[in-house]
């Protein structure tokens, strides 16, 4: 089995973050949704990797602005989804829910997981631990619902949420404070929530990233995934839309 790969978040932008995913032993370097080009290869070229490989997880353009650089600096090819190909420019290779993608020495299960978007995926390396979910599920938090139902939000989480406890979640945004001080509203007195809440709090007051978090953590703190129906979660979703 392939050593765990090296990741290096690459802040961009306000709050989002471009994964990079490196194996020592061949140099092949991943980038999950470079939204910005230029920061994504800085960051590569700051530790002697090129990037060799691009995967996009939704259409959104704080996650795909960047693949033309990418591209135009590397010729690295692009993997993403398929439904959504009319909706970016770039996409090499079209994947849909079921389809695998070897990343380095690693093989990446592919997930359709809409409700953010209607072809959003994830991208699921099971040998390495590691889930990349984008905007669908955040540290404490979950994607809006921009072109999905609740119903397929819900299923996407639930089906996210059956990974193993020690999987490493990797999304895409830092939201998690926001997140956390509306689960502490939405779940007054919980324990759990409030320990978490506490600790993002820190994190953040020291100006460090929250990120990536697990599928056990998340079992026990993110509210959206405690919904034990799409009604309820989307009464939660909408709870949150409105939160401030």
């Amino acid at each position: 089995m392939a050593a765990a790969p090296e990741i290096v978040a690459v802040p961009a932008f306000s709050d989002n973050y471009i994964w990079l995913l490196h194996d020592s032993a061949t140099g092949h370097t991943a980038v999950v949704d470079p939204g910005d080009g230029a920061a994504a290869l800085a960051a590569a070229e700051a530790r002697g990797w090129r990037i060799s490989q691009v995967l996009i997880t939704h259409w959104h353009p704080d996650h795909t602005g960047g693949i033309a650089a990418v591209v135009a600096a590397t010729g690295a090819p692009v993997w993403g989804p398929e439904a959504e190909r009319d909706k970016f420019a770039g996409l090499d290779h079209g994947l849909s829910d079921g389809d695998r993608v070897e990343v380095g020495p690693w093989t990446a299960e592919v997930w359709h997981v809409p409700g953010h978007t209607l072809g959003h995926i994830a991208f699921i390396l099971p040998d390495a631990g590691l889930a990349f979910t984008g905007d669908t599920l955040f540290a404490g938090g979950c994607g809006r619902l921009f072109e999905g139902s609740p119903e397929q939000m819900f299923t996407s989480l639930e089906r996210l949420a059956s990974l193993p406890d020690e999987t490493v979640v990797h999304p895409a945004h830092e939201y998690t404070l926001s997140n956390y001080r509306f689960a502490a509203h939405a779940f007054p007195g919980d324990a759990a929530i409030a320990g978490r809440l506490a600790e993002v709090q820190r994190l953040r007051a020291a100006g460090a990233m929250t990120l990536p978090t697990t599928i056990a953590v998340e079992r026990a703190t993110n509210p959206f995934l405690r919904a034990p129906d799409a009604a309820e979660f989307a009464s939660l979703r909408q709870g949150k839309d409105s939160f401030r």
